[in-house]
């Protein structure tokens, strides 16, 4: 999973990869998270920053849940139980790039080609 989610993010602009004090693999740009993962008691997790309004939906639709602690702020993670869709994880992950990352690095991944669903 995390060899995914590298890669997924690999190509865009100021990503960083750090690990937390937690142990969680987190991905930043310009100091601000994007996606967290990491083990608990159970397989690997996967979280992303999202709003509420896509949070919302995400929910509703299943395979996904609210992130504990950080949900309040709109960040999803892949239902543990769920098998992840990739194609439909590297779009969100992608979004949750554009949601952080300062305007001028969104205006160059949107020029580049790139599209921004919200």
């Amino acid at each position: 999973m995390l060899d995914r989610v590298r890669t997924i993010c690999g190509s865009w602009p100021e990503v960083e990869e750090l690990v937390d004090g937690f142990g969680h693999n987190v991905f930043k740009v310009k100091g601000k998270s994007f996606v967290i993962m990491g083990e608990n008691e159970g397989p690997p997790g996967l979280s992303f920053k999202s709003d509420k309004e896509h949070q919302y939906l995400l929910l509703q639709k299943g395979g996904y849940v609210k992130t504990p602690y950080i949900g309040h702020h709109g960040w999803v993670s892949l239902d543990a139980a769920a098998a992840a869709d990739w194609d439909e994880m590297a779009s969100l992950i992608k979004e949750a790039y554009l949601r952080a990352a300062p305007k001028r690095l969104v205006k160059q991944i949107l020029e580049s080609g790139g599209k921004r669903t919200d």
